[in-house]
C-alpha cells in the first residue's frame, strides 16, 4: 500500500474516447447530451410520480424508485465526463478522479444487478404466492432487502478497489474508452497482477451469476405458474406485471454478458465502446420509459401529476 501512495499522484490516464472519429465529436456530444437530459428528467420524474402517488407504494413501486434513483447516480457519475472529453483537448484524468469515477461506478453496477434479482423474486412471490406475498414482502424484510443490496455493492467495490490499491501504479496510461474501468486502471500497475485479477475474476462471476440465476429462476416458477392458470384474462395481466421489469433484465444482462464473455479478439474496440455507452448511458434513460410505457399504473399518476398544475391554476 505504501509503494501506491508514493506514485500514485504520477499517475495519469488518457481516455480516448471517441477521438478517432473527430467528425463526430459534436454530434456524439449533442447526442449524449438529449440523453442524459431524459435520463436525469425520466429517473427524478419516475421517483417523483412513485412518492406523490399513494396507490403506488408498494414493494414492486419501492424497488422501481430505487432503480430509478441508481440510474441517475450511474449516469451522473460517466456522462459528464464523457461530455467533456468530447469537447475538449485534454483528455487526461489523474489517478484519484479515475479511481473515484471507477468507485461510484461499480457501487451502481453491482447494487442494480441485485436491485433487479429482488425485483424478480417480488414478481415470483407476487404470481407464485399470491396469498403469502403481503407476508413475505412485508415493509420491514423489503427494507431489509433493500439495505442488504446497497451494503453488498458497497462492500463488493470495496474489495475492488482494496485490490487495486494494494499495488503501485507509474507513468501515463491510456484508456481506449470514454470511462475508467478496472482493467484500464489494472494496466497501469507495475507491480505482481495475478492476485488482483483473481479477485476480479471470482467476485465479478459471482456478482453476475448469482443475480442471474435468481432471476432466471425466479422466471421459470412464474411462466409455468401462468401457463397453468385456466384464465386468458389472467395469464395476461400476470404477464403484464412481469413485462417491464423482463424487458430491463434481458437488455442489463444481454449487454454485460456480450462485454464480458466474448473473447476480446472477437470483437472490435468500436463495438466495445459502442455496448458501453449502451451500457453505461442508455440503459439507463431507457428504464424510466420502459416503465412508463409500458405500465398503467405508472402512466396513469403521471398523467395526474402533469395534470395537478393545470388544476391549481384553474381554481
Amino acid at each position: 500500500m505504501g509503494n501506491a501512495d508514493q506514485n500514485e499522484s504520477d499517475v495519469i490516464f488518457i481516455l480516448l474516447g471517441f477521438s478517432d472519429y473527430p467528425e463526430l465529436q459534436i454530434p456524439l456530444f449533442l447526442v449524449f447530451l438529449v440523453i442524459y437530459i431524459i435520463t436525469v428528467v425520466g429517473n427524478l420524474g419516475m421517483i417523483v410520480t412513485i412518492r406523490f402517488n399513494p396507490k403506488l407504494h408498494t414493494p414492486m413501486y419501492n424497488f422501481l424508485c430505487h432503480l430509478s434513483f441508481i440510474d441517475f447516480c450511474y449516469s451522473s457519475v460517466i456522462t459528464p465526463k464523457l461530455l467533456q472529453i468530447l469537447v475538449v483537448e485534454d483528455r487526461t484524468i489523474s489517478f484519484a478522479p479515475c479511481i473515484t469515477q471507477y468507485s461510484f461506478a461499480s457501487i451502481c453496477v453491482v447494487t442494480e444487478a441485485f436491485l433487479l434479482a429482488v425485483m424478480a423474486y417480488d414478481r415470483f412471490v407476487a404470481i407464485c404466492r399470491p396469498l403469502l406475498y403481503v407476508v413475505v414482502m412485508s415493509q420491514k424484510r423489503c427494507a431489509l432487502m433493500l439495505t442488504a443490496v446497497y451494503i453488498w455493492g458497497m462492500i463488493s467495490t470495496g474489495i475492488f478497489l482494496y485490490s487495486l490499491l494494494i499495488l503501485s501504479f507509474s507513468g501515463t496510461k491510456i484508456i481506449n474508452n470514454f470511462l475508467c474501468e478496472y482493467s484500464a486502471i489494472l494496466s497501469a500497475s507495475t507491480s505482481d497482477k495475478h492476485v488482483t485479477e483473481t479477485i476480479l475474476f471470482i467476485l465479478a462471476n459471482f456478482n453476475t451469476f448469482f443475480t442471474l440465476i435468481i432471476v432466471l429462476t425466479s422466471y421459470a416458477f412464474i411462466f409455468v405458474t401462468v401457463l397453468k392458470m385456466h384464465s386468458a384474462t389472467g395469464r395476461y395481466k400476470a404477464f403484464s406485471t412481469c413485462a417491464s421489469h423482463l424487458t430491463a433484465v434481458t437488455i442489463f444482462y444481454g449487454i454485460i454478458l456480450f462485454l464480458y464473455c466474448l473473447p476480446s479478439s472477437k470483437i472490435s474496440w468500436l463495438l466495445v465502446r459502442v455496448n458501453t455507452v449502451f451500457y453505461t448511458v442508455v440503459i439507463s434513460m431507457l428504464n424510466p420509459l420502459i416503465y412508463s410505457l409500458r405500465n398503467k399504473d405508472v402512466k396513469e399518476a403521471i398523467r395526474k401529476l402533469l395534470e395537478m398544475p393545470a388544476r391549481w391554476c384553474s381554481g
